[in-house]
């Protein structure tokens, strides 16, 4: 790539991070990125890092400081009859139904080799790459053979006393002896094509915010039906029995992910090479096929 359309794709990449940390951004606009040639790869390095952010404040500003504050989580927290939130896999599972919803082909999902609920048990390809997670604790890169989806797996890690002890504990546990930082399961994004264009990075990452927004909002929703519901607005539960607007809880993601997304971006806009053949992306496809055969 040439130095001139190298800077070009950096510029675009840029204005691609300031575009979404906005709490609501406009419709995206026509030709809105050259056609950088960008690996699945480096975007779905840029989605866990996003994803990441999100788990992160959910976890330890909304679940851990809510706890303590008297609000309540658990499984059951759709059912009509509970006041209580998703616990932090099950927000991302909520993040992940949106998506379902979104035009834009990124999926997520969140799965294990010793899961509490069946249905998201790892198995075949996936579950010979949630070994080597487990092993080495590096992200996975590699094609499906079925779907023929570009697929990416990073080690989802217990970090809080919370997530062990809700494993440890749970009567359809199939183990009880989880201890901080173990290898727990996978997030696992999947997009259909082996390559995208400066704008489908945009659509990518605005559908993933969109997605968290949504989530999000469907807890507020139904915090407000609540016997004793929180007060909602700019305070925090570490500050009281309060929680943050979509908007407030937006622009907390924004911050947090703002310095790491833009160096994924501009990684991104390294690897974007036109030359480049399709064998050479995703840790090499081709390779990653023979290797499942």
């Amino acid at each position: 790539m040439s130095g001139k359309t190298f800077l070009v794709v950096v510029m675009a990449l840029a204005a691609l991070n300031v575009f979404l940390f906005v709490s609501a951004p406009p419709p995206l606009p026509e030709q809105t990125m050259p056609d950088a040639n960008i690996p699945v790869e480096a975007a779905l390095r840029l989605a866990e890092i996003e994803n990441d952010a999100v788990r992160g404040l959910w976890t330890e500003e909304i679940v851990g400081a809510g706890q303590e504050a008297g609000l309540i989580f658990n499984e059951d927290w759709l059912e009509a009859d509970e006041q209580a939130g998703p616990l932090p896999a099950l927000f991302l599972r909520e993040t992940a139904r949106n998506l379902e919803r979104d035009p834009v082909r990124l999926s997520l999902f969140l799965g294990s080799e010793s899961p509490i609920n069946p249905a998201i048990d790892f198995e075949g390809l996936q579950l010979d790459y949630f070994k080597r997670i487990r092993e080495t604790g590096d992200p996975q890169f590699f094609q499906m053979t079925d779907t023929d989806l570009y697929t990416a797996m990073f080690a989802d890690t217990a970090l809080v006393e919370g997530c062990i002890t809700c494993h440890n504990d749970h009567e359809d546990s199939p183990r009880n002896d989880w201890q901080l930082d173990d290898v727990m399961g996978a997030t696992t994004w999947a997009y259909p094509n082996a390559r995208l264009t400066g704008t489908e990075i945009l659509e990518m990452l605005v559908a993933l915010r969109a997605g968290f927004r949504a989530a999000y909002q469907t807890y507020l929703d139904k915090v407000i039906e609540f016997d004793d519901p929180p007060q909602i607005g700019t305070r925090w539960p570490m500050e009281g029995y309060y929680l943050p607007s979509a908007d407030v809880f937006m622009d907390e993601v924004a911050r947090r992910t703002g310095h790491a997304s833009l160096e994924a971006l501009m990684d991104a806009a390294v690897m974007s090479t036109p030359a480049m053949e399709d064998s050479e992306s995703v840790g090499g496809a081709d390779a990653t096929k023979e290797q499942a055969r």
